[in-house]
């Protein structure tokens, strides 16, 4: 190894500096204390029990809810994303890139005033149940119902579906689209025998970063839910904040982790080259 290489490999390692800095100060030890904290009792002996906790009624009815509404949730999306996604992959680059800024620009407001304005929208006395006693209708209970959190999953975690997705169709060669119309596919067999298999990566990717995010949320489910709807996020969060438990809140957190851990071997399996990673 010449002069010159040993001096562009110390740069790099001297860049990645911060970057190791930054994964070990707010990724590693955080996750070393919860593992702590979840495998020990309020006197420091190991104990299995914060984890075996989740088996406890209250638990499991809040983490099987959470998996119930995520997985609507994440359907949901699929199905409004993809399209969506075939539709984008359709328009010409700068009409496609303009509707995918649409799409992003909400998320540069923050994560709790989109939430909040659902809350505003669905409320007894809100927007929507407004414009239904103005025309004549009937009211509706929109807001503290299992429907209301899945419309702020769907709401907020929808572009994280597209832009996986759209990622993925954008890179797919229009000739084979063409060779598969020139055989006399039709649009049914191409949709299957194409699309799906090609953009597999991205529907993977984006069904984790949906998924995930969704069964681990608690503001959500507080703002729309009116904290009558518990999850297993709220669990958790009421755990560390309110019990001031953080053994058992630490415990059901390593829970959730081992279905993190589970979409992280998917992406593994189906995305090996990252092409559905739209961020």
């Amino acid at each position: 190894m010449n002069r010159t290489t040993k001096t562009a490999a110390l740069g790099r390692s001297l860049l990645a500096g911060p970057y190791l800095l930054w994964m070990a100060g707010f990724i590693l030890i955080p996750l070393c204390l919860i593992l702590w904290y979840g495998l020990t009792d309020r006197d420091g002996a190991l104990t299995l029990a914060n984890v075996l906790a989740i088996a406890d009624p209250e638990h499991a009815k809040a983490l099987w809810l959470s998996l119930g509404l995520s997985l609507v949730s994440t359907l949901i999306c699929l199905v409004l994303a993809y399209p969506l996604a075939m539709i984008l992959r359709g328009k010409k680059a700068a009409a496609g890139g303009f509707i995918v800024f649409i799409f992003i620009l909400p998320m540069w407001m923050n994560f709790l005033l989109r939430t909040l304005a659902w809350q505003t929208l669905l409320e007894k006395n809100g927007v929507i149940n407004g414009i239904l006693s103005f025309l004549g209708l009937p009211t509706q209970s929109l807001i503290n119902t299992p429907g209301a959190i899945v419309l702020g999953m769907v709401y907020n975690f929808l572009p994280f579906m597209v832009l996986p997705i759209y990622n993925v169709l954008a890179k797919i060669d229009d000739n084979i689209i063409d060779a598969a119309m020139d055989l006399g596919a039709s649009g049914f067999q191409r949709l299957i025998k194409i699309w799906l298999p090609l953009s597999l990566p991205g529907i993977i990717s984006g069904i984790t970063m949906v998924f995930v995010p969704s069964l681990t949320t608690f503001v959500i489910s507080d703002l729309l839910g009116g904290s009558k709807i518990l999850l297993i996020g709220n669990v958790i969060e009421q755990e560390f904040t309110k019990g001031s438990n953080w053994h058992l809140g630490s415990g059901l957190s390593l829970v959730l982790m081992v279905f993190i851990l589970i979409s992280m071997a998917m992406i593994a399996k189906y995305d090996k080259n990252g092409e559905g990673n739209a961020f």
